[in-house]
């Protein structure tokens, strides 16, 4: 596996392939939150690369040429010949989506560990971080990434239906948060895991939290002060992707602004917050905007 070279961020962890209804019918679109993250970093003109295993099959080869129509560094992806996974999403009434997956013997799976590549910020999250044996290789890059000082960021992107062992997940996520930097969770990914906005977790370590609520916005949390910002008004297609929009703007934000540094992001100020939020908002209402993970580019950000 080559290394992606001169990259800030590197995003770790899945690709797959949404099937999303369309009619009586479903459409294949190209996701996976970690596949997303990076895609709203490199349409946001980060110098972002990918890590991950992926199928050789037609869908791996466009999840490909879609990461690099997006600049993102593809060289430090595996492939392999097993197949891609599926999702299979459910849209109600007001565009959230539920999942359903076809996981087994599919190519990210079986992700194994390269050395840290060098960047200065990781990036972790959903299906990666729960699927053996390619979690515990994912966990592996996140210890050692905070060990070498690197800013991390995790979003757990709890998906129920593939957790089989709910007790045994929420006890190894609370071995991450010493590791964690950034540690994105939506409210009911907070709930699932027994807090009401993961407040607690900062004592365990976290520097900040990134807490997304829906329509009613964003919130960071940390030791010493709490931000919000509302969401844009905006109607709605569907909400796939945009949590994964917030991750992947506010890295890019962070990077615009030379703070892709553990000291830096805990010595970040309210203001500070409230900007970068605002950022990351305002890319998410551009993705609920059109179905699908379809992420903006840093030009639809500045009109």
């Amino acid at each position: 596996m080559s290394d992606t070279r001169n990259r800030s961020v590197v995003v770790c962890g899945e690709g797959l392939v949404d099937l999303v209804p369309v009619g009586e019918n479903f459409s294949p679109k190209l996701g996976g939150g970690p596949f997303n993250v990076a895609l709203a970093l490199g349409r946001l003109g980060s110098a972002v690369g990918f890590v991950s295993r992926l199928s050789s099959d037609a869908f791996g080869d466009r999840m490909i040429d879609s990461l690099t129509a997006s600049g993102v560094d593809t060289s430090a992806v595996e492939r392999g010949p097993e197949p891609t996974t599926l999702a299979v999403v459910n849209l109600s009434d007001d565009g959230s989506a539920r999942y359903s997956f076809y996981l087994e013997g599919t190519a990210d799976r079986l992700f194994s560990a390269p050395e840290l590549p060098d960047a200065r910020a990781f990036s972790f999250g959903t299906l990666s971080l729960v699927l053996e044996p390619g979690a515990s290789a994912y966990e592996a890059l996140l210890f050692e990434a905070h060990r070498r000082g690197r800013l991390t960021m995790v979003d757990p992107n709890i998906r129920p239906a593939v957790i089989s062992d709910p007790d045994a997940y929420r006890r190894r996520f609370r071995t991450w948060l010493p590791s964690i930097d950034i540690l994105k969770v939506s409210d009911d990914d907070a709930a699932w895991l027994g807090s009401v906005d993961g407040r607690e977790w900062l004592a365990d370590g976290v520097g900040a939290i990134l807490l997304t609520r829906g329509g009613d916005g964003l919130t960071v949390l940390t030791l010493g002060f709490e931000v919000s910002v509302p969401a844009p008004t905006v109607r709605v297609a569907d909400t796939i992707g945009a949590g994964d929009t917030v991750h992947g703007a506010l890295l890019a934000y962070l990077e615009r602004h030379d703070a892709l540094d553990p000291a830096a992001v805990r010595s970040f100020t309210e203001p500070q917050w409230q900007a970068a939020l605002e950022f990351a908002a305002r890319a998410a209402a551009v993705t609920v905007s059109r179905p699908g993970a379809d992420p903006p580019w840093s030009a639809e950000l500045s009109h």
